[in-house]
């Protein structure tokens, strides 16, 4: 049986009851040189954390996607998501993890729509990108030089941030806009389907936990993103067994099973209608194209 995704405070600590900051930053190549510039796939199960990218370039596995990461980018994962990543040799940047308890209930207000992993890239060239790039790095000189005030300004600091990558990341989406109470579906859509998607659930069944119909849900996604709800899901297995097969060395049958899957046949079967090629050789070429990156 294929390994869990390891649970860490910070990557490669063993986790303990209660921990003694609620933010910490450290620059990426601190942690990530002494791995082989990769992190495996690991998740946080009471940390929110803020990755700055200033410089080099990186891949993230974020959950479910893999997504590139270009320089003067944030890549922000809420708590109980798996993530990892690779970074290239001159990547500068750092790391925030945040004490979950610590965003909303008047410590740090939560952006509004960072419910799932995303990576935002910031245009220096417009003000708002400008801002969190600047209070990101007044963030890190505040963590790293104990000053009056430090606590408070860099709560106020992590809330701005949250609140303007909200409003980056809605303004990027190259989706057609829809209404608040249909991407508040989607969202609630997405985190269930985020709980259950090895159990390989019906589509009815995320219906009636978001007390719509059937035919009203499809709706929705339809209107919002294009595709259907039983799409949703089939992406959320496809990219999260895209991830499986790029950061674990797990045999493909182990990994169909760690994705619900009673049949390795099947799994191959299912890949190869997403991807157009079979998992081992999508594994071998991904795996060469990391390497020579």
């Amino acid at each position: 049986m294929m390994q869990s995704v390891p649970t860490y405070m910070l990557y490669g600590e063993n986790t303990r009851k209660e921990p003694d900051f609620w933010v910490h930053c450290e620059t990426i190549e601190s942690r990530s040189s002494r791995h082989a510039w990769e992190i495996r796939l690991h998740r946080h199960d009471s940390f929110f954390q803020i990755l700055y990218l200033k410089s080099g370039s990186g891949d993230a596995v974020l959950d479910d996607r893999i997504v590139p990461i270009p320089p003067s980018s944030v890549v922000s994962v809420p708590a109980g998501f798996n993530h990892g990543f690779r970074f290239s040799r001159d990547v500068k940047g750092f790391v925030l993890t945040i004490l979950n308890t610590h965003l909303g209930h008047g410590h740090v207000e939560h952006g509004g729509l960072l419910l799932v992993p995303q990576v935002t890239r910031l245009d220096i060239g417009q003000a708002d990108g400008a801002y969190v790039a600047q209070t990101l790095t007044r963030l890190e000189d505040e963590f790293n030089n104990r000053r009056p005030g430090r606590g408070n300004l860099m709560a106020a600091y992590i809330s701005s941030t949250l609140q303007l990558l909200t409003r980056i990341s809605s303004a990027q989406d190259a989706r057609p806009p829809f209404a608040a109470d249909k991407r508040r579906r989607i969202d609630a859509l997405r985190a269930l389907i985020h709980q259950h998607f090895r159990a390989h659930k019906p589509v009815a069944f995320y219906a009636e936990a978001l007390d719509v119909s059937l035919t009203h849900l499809n709706r929705i996604v339809r209107s919002a993103l294009g595709c259907t709800a039983h799409d949703l899901i089939a992406e959320k297995l496809m990219e999260q067994a895209k991830a499986q097969l790029l950061f674990s060395t797990a045999p493909v049958s182990e990994v169909a099973a760690h994705l619900g899957f009673a049949d390795p046949a099947y799994f191959s079967r299912f890949f190869v209608s997403r991807a157009g090629e079979p998992p081992r050789v999508w594994r071998l070429r991904e795996q060469a194209r990391l390497d020579n990156s």
